[in-house]
């Protein structure tokens, strides 16, 4: 599958290793595609995020919350035909720490689904570090990851993507469901910057017997 990733940070370029070696096509949609701004990325896979969506099966938002709104426009038109799979997070800084810009009424994955009229889109990809992206297949007991999202056929294609990463792809429900999952990711940002739990950890579902 083509997957265009909007954002070539360290989740953009993480999802790009872990999706290449699963042998999908991966390229970068960025507002500078300069080779020399991204030297671990191969200069055919960077474009202006309009010419990286264009051709794309799949579009990942990998960007900074308050880049997101901009990053969707500079796409240009999104049909019914594309899955957008939106990773970001609406976090904001507050006096304790990072806190959600958005609260429990809405979600950041319902306003890019507001953003993204006709277009099919899923909250997944937000619950982790960067550094598991890539590496969700070295854990003992595979991590979970919930993907929210209102189109089930194309749903069962977003967590296909979630599993060729290496995690056990969880049906989270609607995408109103971003409003948990949103929050989620809040826990697993406090135990690794203020429990001192490191970013070597991911949850996991675990069954008894």
């Amino acid at each position: 599958m083509r997957i265009a990733i909007i954002g070539a940070g360290n989740v953009g370029q993480a999802l790009g290793r872990g999706w290449t070696k699963a042998g999908h096509e991966i390229v970068f949609g960025v507002p500078d595609p300069t080779p020399a701004r991204y030297p671990k990325l191969k200069a055919e896979q960077l474009k202006l995020p309009a010419a990286a969506a264009a051709n794309a099966a799949a579009i990942v938002l990998a960007t900074p919350w308050d880049k997101t709104e901009a990053a969707v426009a500079s796409l240009g038109e999104v049909s019914d035909r594309i899955i957008i799979i939106d990773c970001t997070n609406p976090l904001t800084m507050t006096p304790q720490g990072f806190g959600l810009a958005l609260g429990f009424d809405r979600s950041g994955g319902e306003r890019v689904a507001e953003w993204t009229k006709g277009a099919a889109v899923f909250k997944t990809l937000n619950q982790t570090g960067a550094e598991n992206m890539a590496e969700a297949a070295r854990y003992a007991t595979k991590p979970a990851m919930f993907i929210a999202g209102d189109d089930s056929a194309k749903k069962r294609i977003v967590m296909q993507l979630d599993s060729d990463l290496g995690f056990e792809a969880v049906d989270a429900g609607p995408l109103s469901s971003a409003r948990l999952l949103e929050p989620l990711a809040l826990v697993w940002i406090d135990q690794a910057l203020k429990r001192g739990r490191g970013r070597d950890f991911a949850f996991a579902l675990v069954r008894r017997g």
